[in-house]
C-alpha cells in the first residue's frame, strides 16, 4: 500500500513539473502626448482583443523615465514627441513606436537605432507604392521622385525597390519649393510622380503647384499619403485603425526578442480619386480590388 502511495505521489509531482504553468498576463502601456476620443477607442479595442493582458492608457505627462517602468511590461508609444521622451533614457521595457514617419525618425536617429525600439512606420511603404504604380499605370517606367534635405536618405532605397520591379527612378533635389524649375525638369523626364512623406516638399502650401504642374503634362501624383488623395493625388496605400490594430496585435503576441527593428504595417487598404482618373483618361478598378492585388503580390514575392 505504501509503495502504491509513493508511486502515486511521484506521478503527481512529475505531472506538476511537466505540465505547463498558466500564462501570466502582460502589462501593455500605451502613451501619447495628446489624448483624444479616437485614441481611447483604439486602446479600448486593443484591450478587447487581448483580454488576457492588462492594457492601459497612460498620459505621457504622467510618465517619469523609461527606466522607472516595469521591465516585464511592454510599451507602445504614439507620435514623435513620445519617441523623444523614450530616447532620453537607454533603459526601460521593450518599446513599439507608432505614428512615426521615416523622415521624423531619421531626423532623430540618423542611421542608428537603439536595440530596445521597434519603429512602425506611418508613411506608405515605397515598395508598395511602386507596385501600386505598376498596377494603375502599367505603361509607366520612369518614376519621378522629388527629395529634400530631410528625405535624401530615402533615394537609394527607392531606387533599389524600383529596379527590382523594372522601374527607373528620376530623382531631383528640390531645396527651395518656391523655385519650380526642379519640379518642371523632373516632370519633363518622367511618366508619373511618386511622392514621399516629406512635409517640407508636400504640404498644403505646395500641393497645388505640384498638382497643376503634373496635370499640365497629363501626369499623376501617387502618394505621398492618403491625406493627399482628396486634394488631387491619384492614389495611395494606407492603413486605417483596424489595420493598425491587426498589426499591433500580431506583434504583441510575439516575444519582444522577435520584434523587427522597423516595419510597415502588414495590413493596408488603397484609396484612389476617381475624378482625377476620369479627367486624365485612366481606367481604375475599385480600391478593394487594387488592395487585394497588392496583398497577393506581397504574399507571393
Amino acid at each position: 500500500m505504501s509503495i502504491l502511495y509513493h508511486f502515486a505521489a511521484l506521478a503527481c509531482l512529475l505531472a506538476l513539473l511537466v505540465w505547463p504553468p498558466p500564462s501570466m498576463a502582460s502589462e501593455i502601456l500605451l502613451a501619447a502626448s495628446n489624448d483624444s476620443p479616437a485614441l481611447r477607442r483604439f486602446v479600448a479595442d486593443l484591450a478587447a482583443r487581448r483580454p488576457g493582458d492588462r492594457v492601459r492608457l497612460v498620459p505621457a505627462s504622467e510618465l517619469s523615465t523609461p527606466s522607472a517602468l516595469p521591465a516585464d511590461s511592454r510599451l507602445v508609444l504614439l507620435g514623435a514627441d513620445a519617441l523623444d521622451w523614450r530616447l532620453s533614457d537607454p533603459g526601460g521595457p521593450p518599446t513599439l513606436v507608432m505614428q512615426i514617419s521615416r523622415v521624423q525618425a531619421h531626423k532623430r536617429l540618423k542611421d542608428s537605432q537603439p536595440a530596445h525600439l521597434t519603429l512602425l512606420w506611418s508613411d506608405p511603404s515605397p515598395e508598395r507604392q511602386l507596385h501600386l504604380i505598376r498596377q494603375l499605370l502599367p505603361q509607366a517606367r520612369r518614376i519621378g521622385l522629388l527629395y529634400g534635405d530631410d528625405s535624401r536618405f530615402l533615394v537609394n532605397e527607392v531606387r533599389q525597390h524600383a529596379a527590382a520591379q523594372g522601374l527607373a527612378i528620376n530623382a531631383w533635389f528640390w531645396p527651395d519649393t518656391r523655385d519650380s524649375r526642379p519640379l518642371s525638369r523632373m516632370l519633363d523626364e518622367s511618366d508619373v510622380l511618386l511622392g514621399v512623406d516629406d512635409p517640407a516638399l508636400f504640404n498644403p502650401r505646395t500641393i497645388k503647384s505640384v498638382l497643376l504642374a503634373s496635370y499640365g503634362r497629363k501626369q499623376v501624383l501617387i502618394g505621398p499619403s492618403a491625406a493627399f488623395v482628396p486634394a488631387g493625388s491619384l492614389s495611395s496605400s494606407y492603413s486605417d485603425q483596424r489595420d493598425w490594430l491587426n498589426s499591433l496585435d500580431e506583434l504583441l503576441s510575439q516575444p519582444p526578442s522577435q520584434w523587427p527593428r522597423a516595419a510597415y504595417p502588414r495590413y493596408f487598404k488603397v484609396l484612389s480619386n476617381p475624378q482625377v482618373a476620369r479627367s486624365l483618361g485612366i481606367e481604375l478598378s475599385d480600391d478593394v480590388d487594387q488592395a487585394g492585388r497588392l496583398q497577393h503580390w506581397e504574399s507571393n514575392k
